[in-house]
């Protein structure tokens, strides 16, 4: 991801200042402000263990900051406080894809439609690369709390698959007596994200407090 940001940021006319790896950036180590001095947003795609750590030094040091990492939502109450009192910006989602988006909300109507047929069993199928670390992702998380909005009788189980190079596949299947019916988003590669993170990055300074994705897409309308 960090080389998909950097090549499309570019493409678009930004400086690239630093890309920083995770062998300098024990703890965050290496986000300091003379590091980042003249930096107009920060972008961070790392991992579970060194998200909050990134977060909180790249917040301190007054950089409105783009997120795409996952499995660390139980931390981000704490780190929303820590924008607050520092009267940061902080951008975070799950997934970066405007066709992910868009889908999460055909997901939702679809599964208004399906409400009260029990007849059809409901379940996720997601699939990434073998490296990804947590499981299930949290796009397909955000797609099971999307179904339930509208069908909160259902389960909507999710099995996880990590093998491979896989960007990203999610499928939401209902498979009845007689037919099925599946709605899937297959990412073909990693700069349908990267785009959408630099998209964020463009947008997020000058303003404040804590947004995610679909706010800068649809203007927070449901």
């Amino acid at each position: 991801m960090g080389r998909a940001v950097a090549e499309l940021a570019e493409e678009r006319g930004h400086v690239v200042h630093a890309i920083i790896g995770r062998e300098e950036n024990a703890g965050g180590a290496a986000l300091t402000r003379e590091r980042l001095a003249g930096v107009d947003a920060a972008i961070e795609f790392t991992r579970p263990d060194a998200v909050v750590a990134n977060l909180e030094r790249l917040i301190d040091a007054g950089i409105p900051t783009v997120t795409g990492t996952t499995g660390w939502s139980a931390e981000l109450p704490r780190v929303a406080r820590l924008v607050e009192a520092r009267r940061g910006a902080l951008l975070h989602a799950a997934n970066f894809s405007v066709g992910v988006h868009l889908f999460l909300r055909a997901a939702r109507d679809l599964a208004a439609r399906f409400a009260g047929r029990p007849e059809f069993d409901s379940f996720i199928l997601e699939e990434h690369h073998a490296a990804k670390v947590d499981a299930p992702s949290g796009t397909a998380a955000a797609l099971r709390g999307r179904l339930r909005e509208a069908d909160p009788a259902r389960e909507f189980p999710i099995t996880s698959v990590r093998a491979g190079s896989i960007p990203g596949t999610h499928v939401v299947t209902y498979d009845g007596p007689h037919d099925t019916v599946a709605l899937s988003h297959v990412a073909r590669s990693r700069r349908g994200f990267a785009a959408g993170a630099v998209a964020a990055a463009e947008w997020l300074p000058g303003r404040a407090g804590v947004h995610d994705f679909e706010e800068m897409l649809f203007g927070g309308a449901g």
